[in-house]
């Protein structure tokens, strides 16, 4: 649930140089280290890319099925980024120009479907509309219409995917549109009325454009999060550059060509990221000398309020409601055979990789963000921007860049232990959870450096200033001072990193050990099985711990208009 690409530059009055220091601190080494950790995936990929496979894969994939992925990856980003931007900045628009009935509530309530995993909203209208769900038999029943009497469209196609995705992932264009609005909304409209401009036309030669770095950001997420998912272009059988590299590495059993295709797909999340900052780049707007708060905005009555609530209703409908109550009836109806001690294994187990994730990257975003703080230098700010590049690498990526160096390294240790001292150990890192924490560590400290850089952010220089006065060196500075101040940012920070590992599918999928089943995985398993109402348990503990976050955001949402 990270809402921006990189973590804003921190203002120069935030940074503390120690003096006389000009060797490298045992600090900016361990920052350097961590940022090592993060890009050892990106690292590992590119050299298998050029080592020689044992088969002609890549020139049969090459020769059958790659222009299928790419083809069926483009058109995917093509729909998800066109649907998103314009459900994204159409509610933003609605909400943050105009005043009408149930406002105040859309405007947090239109983040809720981030609370809803693609993969989880799949399963649950892949029930609801398919040939045997409850709607086309109420349709039979209702008009006596056999099969061949009717056309319905399926669901589980690349359209399908398209429409899951969009209305899933549309609140990270909102969020960042409506911002963007927000910091310029009595200046813009004060600016179209002098002019003479609609509201209409006001949005289209004003508002839009100055918002249109911000569009491009949240676009970049929500296509970054497409590239990303495994569960839902699998259920559906869209064959992506994802899918690709499962089957690749699960059912040919080559590394070389998993790489190369995590390569390929790498190249697609890189493109989106150059042009992301290209599009910032060209347009900047600065908004310190206009007001912050938007006006109430214009009123709307009769059809046009009758309008916007049912533009602002639908995408919270079929993007939460609709999923969430199908769940909750299959639950409820139908019922989890599983439900009972193997549901709470299960979520032992999310909880646990969940929580060493949550607590190991708070633990190391505040070692880097601290790091840069104290020691200002290239290599902390380069160890800096290289522990954030997580978030942009597709769970699959990190999971055949890890796996590849760790089984090497698995073996290299196995067969040492085994001639020096006649020990059997077996795989020490790829056959326990370490190695899944680590892929959802390097996946999601992302999140957690960005809150831990926010909340450090606000701790005024003059207080490292005062405790050098009174003698503290800087680790009693950090525990004395700091952390009493950041208490609440570094929870939030474990928080958002605890849901999306809870969330995490692809990586899960790859990096697991041998019978260690999460809720995600269980979930996955008993959908891609048809047996989706045994799903249902799994999938709706995964969206109501998912609203733990959305609740502390849609009070912050709530809090911006007092």
């Amino acid at each position: 649930m990270t809402a921006s690409l990189a973590s804003p530059p921190p203002p120069s009055s935030a940074v503390v140089a120690l003096p006389g220091r000009r060797r490298i601190g045992g600090l900016s080494l361990a920052a350097a280290l961590v940022a090592l950790c993060v890009a050892l995936p990106i690292v590992s990929v590119a050299t298998n890319m050029l080592s020689t496979g044992t088969g002609d894969t890549w020139g049969h994939l090459a020769a059958t099925v790659l222009p299928e992925y790419i083809g069926a990856t483009l058109w995917l980003c093509a729909g998800v980024g066109t649907l998103a931007a314009l459900v994204g900045v159409g509610a933003a628009w609605l909400v943050t120009h105009f005043d009408f009935p149930l406002r105040r509530s859309f405007e947090w309530a239109l983040v809720l479907p981030l609370a809803m995993p693609a993969y989880v909203m799949a399963y649950a209208y892949t029930d609801l509309l398919q040939f045997a769900g409850p709607l086309q038999g109420w349709l039979r029943a209702t008009m006596g219409w056999t099969r061949a009497d009717y056309w319905f469209p399926d669901v589980r196609t690349l359209g399908g995917a398209v429409v899951m995705f969009t209305f899933v992932l549309y609140p990270y264009v909102f969020m960042l549109a409506r911002s963007a609005f927000m910091e310029r909304g009595v200046a813009v409209m004060e600016a179209g009325r002098s002019l003479g401009l609609s509201p209409w036309q006001s949005f289209l030669r004003v508002s839009l454009p100055m918002a249109r770095p911000a569009v491009a950001a949240g676009v970049a997420l929500v296509l970054m999060e497409t590239l990303a998912d495994y569960g839902t272009v699998s259920y559906f059988a869209v064959q992506t550059f994802t899918t690709g590299i499962y089957r690749v590495w699960f059912s040919l059993g080559d590394r070389v060509a998993a790489a190369q295709l995590a390569m390929c797909l790498l190249g697609f999340v890189v493109l989106l990221l150059a042009l992301e900052r290209q599009s910032r780049g060209a347009a900047r707007f600065h908004g310190g000398g206009l007001r912050r708060q938007p006006t109430r905005g214009a009123p709307l009555s009769g059809w046009r309020a009758a309008l916007a609530v049912a533009l602002c209703a639908l995408p919270i409908g079929i993007g939460f409601l609709l999923p969430a109550g199908v769940l909750l009836h299959m639950a409820v109806t139908e019922g989890d055979a599983q439900f009972g001690s193997r549901f709470w294994t299960l979520a032992g187990h999310s909880v646990m990789v969940s929580g060493l994730t949550a607590a190991l990257a708070v633990a190391l975003a505040l070692l880097v963000a601290y790091a840069r703080r104290l020691e200002p230098r290239p290599l902390t700010r380069a160890a800096h921007w290289a522990a954030g590049l997580g978030y942009a690498l597709p769970g699959s990526v990190i999971a055949v860049g890890l796996l590849i160096p760790l089984a090497r390294l698995d073996n290299a240790l196995a067969q040492w232990l085994q001639a020096s001292f006649g020990w059997q150990t077996g795989l020490l890192f790829t056959g326990t959870v370490a190695a899944l924490v680590f892929a959802c560590l390097v996946r999601f400290m992302t999140a957690a450096l960005q809150t831990v850089d926010s909340a450090l952010y606000r701790v005024t220089p003059h207080m490292d200033d005062a405790a050098r006065s009174l003698g503290l060196s800087p680790s009693r500075t950090l525990r004395r001072v700091h952390l009493p101040l950041m208490r609440r940012g570094l929870l939030t920070a474990g928080l958002l990193v605890f849901i999306d590992v809870m969330k995490e599918l692809p990586a899960t999928l790859v990096m697991r050990p041998f019978n260690f089943d999460t809720l995600a995985t269980q979930a996955y398993t008993l959908a891609s099985d048809e047996r989706l109402a045994e799903a249902s348990t799994a999938t709706i503990a995964i969206v109501v711990v998912g609203l733990l976050p959305l609740i502390v955001l849609c009070r912050q949402i709530a809090s911006e208009r007092r």
